[in-house]
């Protein structure tokens, strides 16, 4: 028998303990499958169960608690002749639910063990989403208020392809591991067994009483015809073939010259509504057109209809490294929402920093150069200020000038939308008030 076991680290459990028993099973498989190492990635959890990627001669990588199916699935999509194995214990199975819920759902063709013995056996016998109700663990009478799961019937009804449940100790554990492996789509196989350093020492616990838990939970034993599809990656591949058109990337050309440019800061200030977000956009397209590098932040409510809009533009003809702004050269203070939540910028502001405010907005007192236009005398609608006020701030030379302006915006928008824009900015951009 070839054996993929790592004869300079060879597995070390406590004595008794399962994981032995599966780690043995899983290196038969390999030899009865006729695997070469090379061909072999295991991917392993947090816990005794992450231990398996130490234990064998194969390709390993060993991740964050309950992400193994994550990495496992870049993994196996980055190269899909790779036999992707996961160990997983119960621990992380609880803690990595979702990503096993996902993985049932997507069918990629990885092969999870879990290794289910009841508790969190490292960090010292907590319970965990399958310790039964009446065990005693190290976490109290937590597991008595919580009913455990039963993951083989969760994996069935997100979609697994191929379920198996077995004791850790079944004598054809080798067979149903390989049984899996060789199953093409998501396979899981749950193996029960004992934790002899944790569990066991106060819940009596045998080969044969695991059995019989086995024996009395429904059976998992292979294909689950009802969720029979194919594999996600050859569907993925088929679907992608398919297609014929594909969005383009969006490409910026260099179109204007501005020698001597010098770094800006743009922060914008308003509400949900005002299309703060969009004007700031605007902005970076102006910069792009004219060779610059570009950075956006913006801050809005997760409610989006509410609240306040806040952008903050970076245009530099150097590379930007960092895209906070450090000391604004102009400000737009469109709104008391927006205003409010960036008040502490203003007592910060240099003399020569360019403050465009709208007449029916409060700011605190600043050493900064104000100019104040009511954009209601132009029947300039409250949506459309910000995009008014870039064509203030262009019209001043602050940041950006006309040119990057129209560049920026037929870079955005079709020619109905630029032909609407361009009144807009024209409304105050013609007056000798600005």
């Amino acid at each position: 028998m070839n054996s993929f076991l790592n004869k300079s680290r060879p597995p070390v459990y406590c004595p008794g303990c399962t994981h032995d028993k599966i780690s043995k099973g899983l290196d038969k498989a390999f030899d009865h499958l006729n695997f070469a190492p090379e061909d072999i990635v295991i991917v392993t959890d947090i816990g005794c169960s992450g231990l398996f990627d130490t234990f064998f001669n194969v390709h390993a990588l060993h991740g964050i608690h309950g992400r193994a199916l994550t990495y496992a699935s870049g993994l196996k999509l980055a190269n899909p002749k790779l036999n992707v194995i996961v160990t997983m214990g119960d621990g992380g199975l609880g803690i990595g639910g979702a990503h096993v819920l996902a993985s049932c759902r997507r069918n990629l063709d990885i092969t999870l063990i879990v290794l289910n013995n009841f508790n969190f056996g490292m960090t010292g016998g907590q319970y965990s989403t399958t310790t039964p109700m009446d065990a005693v663990v190290g976490s109290e009478f937590l597991n008595q208020a919580e009913m455990p799961l039963d993951i083989c019937a969760i994996a069935q009804s997100a979609g697994a392809t191929y379920i198996d449940r077995c004791s850790g100790h079944d004598d054809l554990l080798q067979k149903k591991i390989a049984a899996a492996i060789t199953h093409k789509g998501f396979s899981m196989i749950e193996t029960l067994g004992m934790c002899t350093g944790r569990y066991t020492k106060r819940n009596p616990l045998t080969p044969k009483s695991i059995d019989k838990i086995v024996a009395d939970m429904p059976e998992y034993s292979g294909v689950v015809e009802k969720n029979n599809r194919p594999e996600y990656g050859e569907r993925y591949t088929a679907l992608a073939k398919e297609r014929t058109i594909f969005p383009k990337a969006v490409t910026i050309e260099k179109q204007i010259d501005i020698p001597d440019y010098e770094r800006q800061e743009v922060v914008i200030l308003g509400s949900a509504g005002m299309r703060i977000v969009t004007a700031g956009d605007l902005v970076c397209n102006a910069g792009i057109c004219a060779g610059m590098n570009v950075s956006m932040k913006n801050d809005y409510n997760i409610t989006v209809l509410r609240g306040q809009s806040v952008s903050e533009i970076l245009i530099s003809p150097q590379k930007i490294g960092y895209p906070g702004i450090e000391s604004p050269t102009v400000v737009l203070a469109l709104s008391d929402e927006g205003v409010a939540r960036r008040k502490n910028i203003f007592a910060t502001l240099k003399q020569a920093t360019f403050v465009l405010k709208e007449k029916s907005v409060d700011i605190p007192k600043t050493g900064a150069n104000v100019v104040e236009i009511d954009f209601r005398q132009f029947k300039i609608k409250k949506h459309d200020w910000a995009l008014a006020a870039l064509g203030i701030i262009a019209k001043k030379e602050k940041a950006i000038n006309k040119p990057m302006l129209e560049s920026a915006l037929k870079t955005r928008f079709n020619e109905k939308v630029v032909q609407l824009s361009m009144q807009t900015i024209g409304k105050i951009y013609d007056s000798e008030i600005i």
